[in-house]
């Protein structure tokens, strides 16, 4: 499909051949840097965002937000509704959890990124998160892609499961075809042939959407992998291949956590993973706020 746009910031007419027009970088030749709160993700940016998959008690949230602000990271991020395969696995603790999310945002002043799983809670988890993650099993449900963009909260868009590089940035082109332009997309992983990792984490698509897209990329190693061990060498190599930050998943003691403690990092290892990726960064040109 051939459609005129007007370019940003250029006042002249531009034709662009891709069904992702705004996200493409012919729209838009510059990186976007999206800016929450005075943390910037993109161009020379880094964003760290951090904190347990699920939130379980105020306790566990406010340990775990304490740990990781200290660490450097600028994010809390937290899970106050979980989709989970199964129907029996913890689901989360709803508005109970977003309000420990805001509780835990007063006390340590990390902006908070939480999912929101469903259209008719896009304006509830408004009200207490800074940042709307979509999650990868919703990349295309395009009715919340919709309400997301009729929002003024940057919007966390994960790759689907089995999503095409071409279907992940159409998504967002639905986001931002509403008039939502703070758009971050985070590549967590592809279902492959391969069993051993619970996703096969495909760093080769940071470079090529960083080449298609201006739009900034993080990737999340944790889920990506679904081992702990493997998180630390992964975000070491997600900030070589270009990302622009990190979704990490941090446990006070992943060995008790209600959801995903077999990839969680333990205080000790997200410190350690922090002073690795800074380093990088520093090579790559880019920095943490």
């Amino acid at each position: 499909m051939t459609q005129k746009l007007m370019a940003a910031g250029a006042g002249v007419d531009l034709a662009i051949a891709d069904s992702y027009n705004l996200v493409s970088r012919q729209f838009k030749p510059e990186d976007t840097v999206i800016n929450v709160m005075g943390a910037k993700i993109g161009g020379r940016h880094l964003g760290i965002m951090a904190g347990p998959c699920a939130v379980e008690s105020l306790e566990q949230l406010l340990t775990a937000a304490r740990v990781v602000k200290g660490a450097g990271a600028q994010f809390l991020r937290g899970g106050a509704y979980k989709p989970r395969t199964s129907p029996y696995a913890f689901q989360g603790l709803a508005e109970r959890g977003l309000e420990f999310l805001a509780e835990a945002r007063v006390q340590t002043g990390l902006r908070i990124v939480t999912e929101v799983i469903d259209a008719s809670a896009v304006e509830l988890v408004s009200h207490y998160a800074d940042v709307l993650q979509i999650g990868a099993r919703n990349m295309q449900n395009f009715h919340l892609l919709k309400m997301a963009g009729r929002t003024d909260k940057p919007i966390l868009l994960k790759r689907g499961l089995a999503a095409t590089i071409s279907e992940w940035l159409n998504a967002a082109e639905y986001i931002m075809s509403e008039g939502n332009y703070r758009v971050i997309l985070c590549e967590r992983g592809i279902r492959t042939f391969e069993t051993y990792t619970r996703s096969t984490l495909d760093l080769g698509a940071v470079a090529a959407v960083k080449n298609l897209s201006h739009l900034p990329v993080i990737v999340d190693p944790s889920h990506g992998t679904g081992r702990w061990q493997m998180v630390r060498p992964m975000a070491r190599a997600a900030i070589a291949a270009g990302a622009d930050g990190l979704i990490i998943e941090v446990h006070p003691n992943p060995a008790i956590a209600l959801c995903d403690g077999k990839q969680s990092l333990t205080p000790e290892n997200f410190s350690r993973l922090m002073y690795e990726v800074e380093a990088i960064a520093a090579i790559a040109g880019k920095a943490i706020d």
